[in-house]
């Protein structure tokens, strides 16, 4: 599923800062791991040039009480560089505490969690959401906005059975909703036909450019409409939405092809599924992936993806890939593998969030990875540090 690799750009500016030499394991013998799609000499090849060292990681138990509710189910992380501090939503929808976001300090070299987290409530119309009205999954945050204030963006998957639509709104720093995106029609289920989001599968990611002009989310996995879930011999066909993030209106969509489930499920009717869970906006056109599966009795597998639109086809007008033309005419997000988690031989929790944060002393970048704990007791919130460039 992942095609088209020989068209990616080669002179990505900010890219070509970030990475630059030869993948660095924080192991001394790296993790076999099974082949799959990914593992190509063509992508093997590209994977070898770039550089991204593991740090370290931070873990916090489920259970942790933070402004008095359980911390926990951070399905999306967003760096503040200007106010040096971390935002993290939690997917709780509303119903152990209020729909709301966390504030906190991360030292990285070591890899610490600072004590001092709060917890802001994200207000619908002047008061907290409602319990299951929502189900927030993607965070981000900048102050190039037209009024020059900070304001903190959610996206939010809905819930298909409960009729509750995703949605994309902006809220100010203290909670209060500022602004509501337009959601599409094709991502909305309409009255008597098999059309629109696949429950728990709808807007999971969130990024915006660093200039500010432009916001991107995804559906986790293919729209009802536009093809199957994905399963161990083919992936999904998920939807890349660009806003332009001053005035509010979508401006293209495009399709991103995910990875097949990595690993068959044990027992084999079990639960097993792969979907893009996040998008990091690079530039205008170039962005990281975030690819998790999970297979009952296996685990999960995170794939790192660099990402790029600069060829892809504008799908806007495009109501049902599966029905109103032949996919293989459209133009896909290129796409080149990484990194493969698996290779940092640690344990693997649900990793759904992804920000970079502030810069190393040395002058490379650092990437930021979190988990959804799912306030599972088995699991636990796992913060994964990375530095990139040379």
């Amino acid at each position: 599923m992942n095609r088209n690799h020989s068209k990616l750009v080669s002179d990505r500016t900010m890219l070509a800062a970030l990475i630059a030499i030869p993948l660095i394991s924080c192991t001394p013998e790296p993790a076999t791991v099974p082949e799959t799609t990914t593992t190509s000499d063509e992508i093997a090849a590209m994977t070898d040039r770039v550089s991204i060292e593991f740090i370290g990681e931070a873990r916090l138990p489920t259970g942790l009480i933070v402004a008095e509710t359980e911390f926990g189910g951070i399905s999306g992380i967003t760096y503040d560089a200007k106010n040096e501090v971390y935002y993290a939503i939690s997917d709780d929808r509303s119903q152990k505490a209020p729909a709301r976001f966390y504030t906190f300090k991360l030292e990285l070299e070591p890899v610490k969690v600072l004590p001092d987290i709060t917890a802001t409530t994200l207000l619908d119309q002047n008061q907290p959401f409602a319990s299951g009205s929502l189900d927030p999954e993607g965070i981000a945050v900048t102050d190039r906005t037209l009024s020059g204030e900070q304001r903190i963006y959610i996206a939010s998957e809905g819930d298909r059975d409960r009729e509750i639509k995703p949605f994309i709104n902006e809220f100010s720093l203290d909670g209060q909703l500022i602004r509501i995106f337009p959601i599409p029609d094709q991502v909305l289920p309409a009255p008597n036909t098999e059309q629109g989001f696949r429950n728990n599968l709808s807007l999971e990611s969130l990024t915006i450019v660093p200039n500010g002009d432009i916001l991107f989310s995804a559906t986790e996995n293919a729209l009802i409409q536009d093809g199957l879930p994905p399963d161990i011999n083919q992936g999904t066909a998920c939807r890349i939405f660009q806003y332009n993030l001053q005035l509010g209106y979508l401006q293209q969509q495009f399709l991103y092809l995910t990875e097949p489930v990595a690993a068959a499920a044990n027992p084999p009717d079990s639960f097993q599924t792969n979907g893009l869970v996040e998008l990091l906006a690079i530039d205008n056109t170039n962005l990281l992936s975030l690819e998790r599966s999970y297979s009952n009795g296996v685990g999960n597998t995170i794939l790192l993806f660099e990402v790029s639109l600069e060829t892809a086809s504008d799908i806007q007008n495009i109501d049902s890939i599966s029905e109103e033309v032949d996919i293989g005419e459209i133009q896909p997000a290129d796409k080149r593998l990484l990194l493969d988690l698996r290779s940092l031989n640690i344990p693997l929790d649900n990793i759904e969030g992804m920000t970079f944060g502030p810069t190393l002393p040395d002058g490379r970048r650092s990437l930021i990875l979190i988990s959804d704990n799912n306030f599972n007791p088995l699991q636990v919130t796992q913060i994964l540090v990375f530095a990139i460039g040379s």
